[in-house]
């Protein structure tokens, strides 16, 4: 059998460090991955200007996935412009290459406010503010508009919810929670809540919930073993995976994979935490989230087996990763094999 492609973007910080520990553990499973490094990030913009163009978004798409590790600046350091890396090279890959589900599991280590709990968020990935619909008038005078639409299409929130029906089919617990907010944002609300409620007739034996946004945040902190599976938009769903990821032990060990389930482009799977310059190449990043996000990769692959000892493996791992630094943390995982 030929060995999967995988685009390798390590980028800025930490990042180098968690991908390298992701490919290990994969490769001490036995997976065959043909690797091939993109040279991406904070790093690359300010050494170059360069961030991403066409040719590169082209090749990437060539692949059977993308494993990257983190991107950004150190923090204050302000040479590169605010959105430049973001719009231009995790959006452009986002939109480019299709990646309409963002899939982020979640599991309640010891200590953490979640502990057992065991659920999921299925973010629509390609529409919403983050379209980037509008604009400005006027701008930066004492006059000035800005204006930010939200793009919700029939098309793009149905293959959304679909996808967490399917999902949730496979669960022990078999329940979707649409979270929007339907009393204010009317429009938007009622095209999610149409939908969901039509798909669901395909699903008998998945429930069916409802939250506003708010009140998410809240049974998030006080009752997270309420959800399964949650589906919501763009917006909603970036701030509620954060907030999840926090409730659950932390964003170190927190993975998201950007899907393209009709696999058009390489879907692109990524640790949620951010580049933390302060601790790169001292040996002491938690690479628990990059390790998580491998696994999601190997069952996107195809590779169940290697992706269930391998997600069950860091769910087994229950002392704290951030005091035992990278190489311990990966020898640990390794030994559960």
């Amino acid at each position: 059998m030929a060995a999967h492609r995988v685009a390798v973007i390590g980028g800025d910080g930490i990042g180098p460090e968690v991908t390298s520990a992701a490919l290990e553990v994969v490769s001490a499973l036995g997976v065959d991955l043909d690797t091939r490094e993109f040279d991406l990030g904070a790093a690359r913009y300010l050494r170059d200007g360069f961030v991403l163009d066409a040719a590169t978004l082209e090749e990437l798409r060539s692949f059977d996935a993308i494993l990257l590790g983190a991107i950004g600046p150190a923090i204050g350091d302000g040479r590169i412009p605010g959105g430049t890396l973001e719009r231009g090279l995790l959006l452009k890959m986002r939109f480019g290459l299709d990646l309409y589900i963002n899939y982020r599991p979640f599991f309640g280590v010891d200590g953490s406010l979640a502990k057992g709990c065991d659920f999921a968020i299925v973010r629509e990935n390609t529409e919403g503010p983050y379209a980037g619909e509008g604009g400005t008038l006027r701008y930066g005078t004492a006059n000035e508009i800005a204006t930010q639409g939200s793009v919700n299409t029939r098309f793009g929130v149905e293959r959304c919810v679909r996808y967490a029906f399917e999902r949730a089919n496979t669960r022990e617990i078999k329940k979707v929670t649409l979270v929007h907010k339907t009393n204010v944002l009317t429009f938007a609300g009622d095209l999610w809540s149409r939908v969901v409620n039509e798909v669901s007739k395909e699903y008998p034996d998945v429930e069916v919930d409802y939250n506003h946004v708010d009140a998410a945040c809240i049974y998030l902190v006080e009752q997270p073993e309420r959800y399964s599976i949650i589906v919501t938009d763009n917006l909603f769903g970036d701030i509620l995976s954060d907030l999840a990821g926090s409730v659950t032990g932390g964003i170190g060990y927190a993975a998201s994979a950007n899907l393209n389930p009709a696999r058009t482009g390489a879907s692109l799977f990524e640790p949620v935490h951010g580049a933390a310059h302060d601790i790169a190449g001292q040996g002491k990043a938690n690479p628990l989230a990059a390790v998580s996000s491998a696994a999601l990769m190997l069952e996107h692959l195809g590779e169940f087996e290697a992706a269930q000892k391998l997600a069950a493996a860091v769910r087994d791992f229950k002392t704290e990763a951030s005091a035992l630094g990278t190489r311990a943390v990966v020898d640990a995982i390794k030994e559960r094999f």
